[in-house]
């Protein structure tokens, strides 16, 4: 039976790049901005820019002020203790190669071991790679449940002393499976292990506090939040941040230079070498705000509500496929019998659907999956019932043309 939600959301007239008849559902890559936040790129760019933390002169100090206003918006739509937990960096990828490199290849010794999942990003694999190569450290793989969450009763028993980081997606980009960070947290914790999370695709569909969820370090992307390209954040407990050195030399990250000795300024600034993405912070601070006028719960519920009817939908057509829990975050990867992604996602295209076709950059989840690649619809607050159709009807045109 499909789910109606009570007050449904109808926002789409805040996103000038969706035009009417066009049903985008690549939100899980990235997506659309609305008004406010291009309003206020624009107003940072056209009306208030300059420089910040070094500039005497009056437009100066506003603008700092602003973009320390947006770490300290930051912090609270976290749950973070204090602002100085906040760092800026260009994205999750960014953050967590930061972590990988200033802490886990500063801490970690050979023999140490370092616990993922099936299910990660490539960008939650490869930079604890690099790290366990440079220290002589090893990698575990924690398994998935059969219906594609990871499974944490066999990461219970996984989990030794001699793991000394656990780091996993709150949220899986293709699965849209949802883990239990509590409880991951609490086991990691345990063994003495630290733990980092992946929230890019949780921050924009649930309520994160990462003082209540007890995790180490936590990361996101500001464009899956609503807000640009180019800017993201670290979250870590304010003791490691100031046992970790720099992540890059430069200007703004300094206390004293000379040629016989630097000095580093304390976190966050030890880590925002150069001048930073000004007004990207802006934008996320304007995302933020128009994400939490709508309410994360809210959004959550909408979007819970698209995926139940969506996957309804497509189950009704035989040669399809589902992938992942049917409770997935905003998220449906599905494979249409005989027809590669590539070509289900060409073919909607053609009918004004945007879907995400190939691996999703998680190329041992699609080997664990025995794929190669999924199709991909992924929701934000900008969709409605008319996209399901659109998608279902577009799937149903690519069954026909593939017989």
């Amino acid at each position: 039976m499909s789910t109606v939600l009570e007050r449904p959301l109808d926002v789409v007239a805040d996103f000038p790049a969706i035009p009417a008849g066009w049903a985008y559902l690549d939100t899980a890559a990235t997506a659309q901005k609305p008004k406010p936040v291009i309003d206020a790129i624009a107003r940072g760019y056209g009306e208030t820019y300059a420089t910040v933390h070094r500039g005497v002169y009056a437009r100066s100090a506003d603008m700092t002020i602003a973009y320390e206003a947006a770490r300290r918006r930051v912090a609270a739509f976290l749950g973070a203790a204090s602002a100085d937990e906040i760092v800026f960096v260009r994205g999750a990828t960014e953050g967590i190669n930061l972590v990988a490199q200033c802490w886990a290849a500063t801490q970690l010794k050979a023999g140490d071991r370092i616990l993922l999942s099936q299910l990660e990003h490539h960008a939650n694999i490869v930079p604890w790679q690099m790290a366990a190569q440079r220290v002589g450290a090893a990698i575990d793989v924690c398994p998935l449940t059969a219906d594609g969450r990871i499974d944490l009763d066999a990461a219970e028993a996984m989990l030794t002393p001699a793991h000394k980081l656990v780091s996993l997606a709150h949220v899986s980009n293709v699965l849209g499976s949802i883990l239990d960070v509590h409880r991951a947290v609490e086991i990691a914790h345990r063994v003495g292990a630290k733990i980092l999370i992946d929230g890019c695709q949780a921050v924009p569909r649930l309520p994160v506090d990462v003082t209540a969820l007890n995790c180490d370090f936590y990361v996101f992307s500001g464009h899956k939040l609503y807000g640009p390209t180019g800017i993201g954040v670290l979250w870590g407990r304010a003791e490691l941040l100031d046992r970790m050195p720099p992540w890059q030399g430069g200007g703004a990250m300094i206390d004293r230079v000379s040629f016989e000795r630097t000095t580093y300024a304390a976190p966050p600034a030890r880590f925002e070498a150069g001048t930073p993405h000004i007004v990207g912070a802006l934008g996320l601070h304007a995302a933020i705000d128009y994400v939490d006028a709508i309410g994360l719960s809210r959004i959550h519920a909408h979007e819970a509500a698209l995926v139940a009817n969506a996957r309804e939908a497509l189950r009704g057509i035989n040669s399809v496929r589902l992938l992942g829990p049917d409770d997935s975050a905003g998220i449906v990867s599905f494979a249409v019998g005989g027809v590669h992604p590539h070509d289900v996602g060409t073919i909607l295209d053609e009918a004004h659907v945007a879907i995400r076709a190939g691996h999703h950059c998680a190329q041992p989840l699609m080997a664990a999956l025995g794929v190669e690649a999924t199709a991909r619809a992924s929701f934000g607050v900008y969709n409605g019932p008319q996209d399901i159709e659109a998608l279902v009807d577009g799937v149903r045109r690519v069954t026909r043309i593939f017989g």
